[in-house]
C-alpha cells in the first residue's frame, strides 16, 4: 500500500517545533515547575466577567462557536471604532499568520523578518514555501529602517514588524512606525504585530489605518487580556483585505467559550487597566531581583522582561538551566548577539519570590562553570 507523496516543501522542510512548552519540560523532568514564568502568559488571569461567562457558556459548549464571530467582531470594531468589515478573527495571531502567508505568499518568495523574533512567523513562511530574509536587530531592537529596504531589493510580498518586540520587549514609539508605514514599498504588506500594545507605554501604538491596504494589525486576547489558552486572537485591516480572510479561514476554528469570554474581556476595560498596572509593578520586581544579582534588565513594554546575564550565549544559557534545575520556567533569545540574555514573564508575588529565591544560586552556578 502507498500514500500520496508530501508537497516538495513539506519534504523539504524539518521537523519543526518553534516552542518546547512548559509541559513538555515537565514531562521529561518529571516533576512540575514552582514558577512558570517563561511562555509570557498572564498568570493575573482573566476578567472574573470573562471568568464567570465562560464558566456559564462551559455547559452549552455542545453548540459550535458562531462561524462568523459577530458578536465578537461587533465588540471588537466598536472598542477600535472601526467597521466590522475590517476585523477578523483567528486562533491567536498565531493562526492570522498562517493565514495570512496563505494568502500572500508564492514558493520561493522572500520574505522580510527580524533575525531573533518570534519563531512562529517563520513556520509559517517556510511551510508555505517562502523564505525568510532575516534582519539583525539594532540595539537590541527591530531595525525597521532596514527591514524596509531589504523588502525594496527583495521585492517581498510580507514584512514582518512586532512593536514591541518579543524577545527583548523593545519598542519603537508611535512616531516612528507612521513613518515607516509610509516608507513601506509598493507591493509589500507590513504585518504589524502588536500582541504587547496593552503593555506598553503611552505614545507606542498610532491610530488605526483602515484605508491602507499595505497594512495588517495583529492583536490577541493571550497576553494583558489572560486568555492565552482560549487562543483568540484578531486582525484589522482594509476590508478587501480582511474579507479575503474568509476564503481561507477556519471557519469552527474559535471555541465557543473562547469566543464568549473574549467578547466580555474587551468589554472590561477596567479590568485591562487594573491587569496592566500589575504587569507593570511586576516588571520593576523583575529588574529589581536582576539588578540585585548583577544582571542588567533591559527597558520592557511587554509582558515580560529580558535581562543581559553580562556574558556571552553560553553563559546564559548555564544561567537558564540553573533556573530550570531550580524548577522556575523562563526562556532566553537564541539569536547571535541576543543570546547572552534570559528572558522572565511577570508574575504575581508568589512567583517571582519563587524567581529571587533561585536566580542568586543559578548565577553562581553558571559562573562556577564557567571558570
Amino acid at each position: 500500500m502507498s500514500r500520496p507523496p508530501f508537497t516538495p516543501t513539506i519534504l523539504s522542510l524539518p521537523k519543526l517545533v518553534p516552542f518546547v512548552g512548559p509541559e513538555a519540560l515537565e514531562r521529561a523532568r518529571g516533576r512540575p515547575f514552582r514558577a512558570r514564568l517563561g511562555a509570557n502568559e498572564s498568570i493575573f488571569g482573566p476578567s472574573p466577567k470573562a471568568a464567570d461567562v465562560m464558566r456559564a457558556a462551559a455547559a452549552e459548549n455542545w453548540m459550535y462557536s458562531d462561524p462568523e464571530n459577530f458578536e465578537l467582531r461587533v465588540a471588537i470594531a466598536a472598542h477600535h471604532d472601526v467597521p466590522i468589515e475590517c476585523v477578523v478573527v483567528g486562533e491567536g495571531i498565531d493562526g492570522l499568520l498562517g493565514l495570512t502567508c496563505m494568502l500572500f505568499l508564492k514558493p520561493g518568495a522572500q520574505v522580510v523578518t527580524t533575525d531573533g523574533a518570534y519563531p512562529t512567523f517563520n513556520f509559517h513562511v517556510l511551510s508555505h514555501g517562502g523564505v525568510p530574509h532575516r534582519v539583525p536587530m539594532s540595539e537590541l531592537r527591530e531595525d525597521i529602517p532596514r527591514l524596509i529596504e531589504a523588502a525594496k531589493v527583495l521585492l517581498a510580498p510580507l514584512m514582518y514588524v512586532s512593536n514591541p518586540n518579543n524577545p527583548m520587549g523593545t519598542w519603537w514609539p508611535a512616531t516612528d512606525i507612521d513613518e515607516f508605514i509610509r516608507a513601506v514599498p509598493s507591493g509589500t504588506l507590513l504585518i504589524l504585530d502588536e500582541a504587547y500594545c496593552d503593555t506598553a507605554p503611552a505614545g507606542t501604538v498610532p491610530p488605526i489605518d483602515i484605508s491602507n491596504p499595505q497594512i495588517i494589525r495583529y492583536r490577541t486576547f493571550s497576553k494583558a487580556y489572560g486568555l492565552a489558552g482560549a487562543r483568540i486572537g484578531y486582525a484589522i485591516g482594509e476590508r478587501t483585505v480582511i474579507e479575503a480572510f474568509d476564503k481561507v479561514r477556519n471557519h469552527y476554528g474559535i471555541n465557543r467559550v473562547g469566543q464568549l469570554g473574549a467578547t466580555a474581556a474587551i468589554a472590561d476595560q477596567a479590568y485591562l487597566n487594573e491587569a496592566v498596572s500589575r504587569i507593570a509593578n511586576a516588571r520593576n520586581r523583575i529588574a529589581s531581583i536582576a539588578t540585585a544579582n548583577g544582571l542588567t534588565p533591559l527597558p520592557s513594554g511587554a509582558n515580560f522582561v529580558t535581562i543581559d546575564c553580562g556574558g556571552d550565549g553560553p553563559f546564559a544559557a548555564r544561567v537558564l538551566q540553573a533556573m530550570l534545575d531550580r524548577d522556575v520556567f523562563i526562556r532566553k533569545p537564541a539569536a547571535k548577539g541576543l543570546d547572552h540574555c534570559i528572558r522572565v514573564s511577570c508574575g504575581r508575588d508568589e512567583d517571582l519570590d519563587v524567581f529571587a529565591e533561585a536566580l542568586p544560586a543559578a548565577v553562581e552556578a553558571a559562573r562556577g562553570a564557567s571558570l
